[in-house]
């Protein structure tokens, strides 16, 4: 007798696959660009013509993210609780997207490939934050912080998945997180937009100073 799967074993089977198709998604998105949207590698090249200096260029970069994450964790947090719902998955997506762009760009400008798959991986390492990183390399989880996988000798798919999962995960849970915080504030329209602005620029400025220390300078 033929018997079917479980469909919450299903789900759980499946999970390292739809994280790691998000995350390459949202990472293409972030890279690439689309439409009127530049790219990490745009975002960069106009930037440090614009500044002269490679170093004053990553500056740079984090602030203009600083300011993106923080309008867009404006305009998906406006409209107060009653559009939680909707708004929780857009703000997720945009802040991912602004995040991974930035720290793309900024080690698109430390001469690193964003092409090279070991580079990719370590990126989106690099957006769990510097103390979840060390903790799991502390556990035995990680093999070493995202530098030491973007100059790995090989690609490791294994680890691909793992770090997708892990960061799919953790960034539901500090967006859960974030709106635990400030659900007082999403009770009254027009006070979670400010609210939600501010804490994204945090934590967006927080990633891009992790990303500048650990993604040393390899251009001459």
């Amino acid at each position: 007798m033929t018997t079917t799967p479980e469909p919450s074993k299903t789900l759980v089977q499946r999970a390292p696959e739809v994280a790691g198709n998000v995350l390459r998604t949202i990472l293409e998105f972030a890279i690439e660009g689309r439409g009127s949207i530049p790219g990490a590698r745009a975002a960069a090249a106009r930037t440090l013509q614009s500044r002269g200096e490679h170093e004053a260029a990553v500056d740079s970069l984090v602030m203009q993210h600083v300011g993106l994450a923080g309008a867009q964790g404006f305009l998906t947090n406006l409209g107060g609780l009653l559009t939680l719902p909707v708004a929780l998955p857009a703000n997720l997506a945009g802040l991912a997207v602004v995040q991974m762009r930035m720290i793309a760009a900024i080690v698109h400008l430390r001469g690193y490939d964003v092409d090279d798959r070991r580079v990719r991986v370590a990126l989106t390492m690099a957006m769990l934050g510097e103390d979840d990183v060390r903790k799991q390399v502390a556990a035995g989880r990680l093999p070493g912080p995202p530098f030491l996988v973007a100059t790995a000798p090989v690609f490791d798919p294994v680890l691909d998945h793992h770090v997708s999962e892990r960061v799919f995960g953790d960034l539901g849970t500090k967006m859960a997180g974030k709106h635990a915080v400030v659900q007082v504030a999403k009770r009254i329209p027009f006070v979670g937009g400010p609210v939600g602005a501010a804490t994204d620029g945090y934590f967006t400025y927080a990633l891009g100073q992790y990303a500048r220390r650990e993604f040393v300078r390899r251009r001459r």
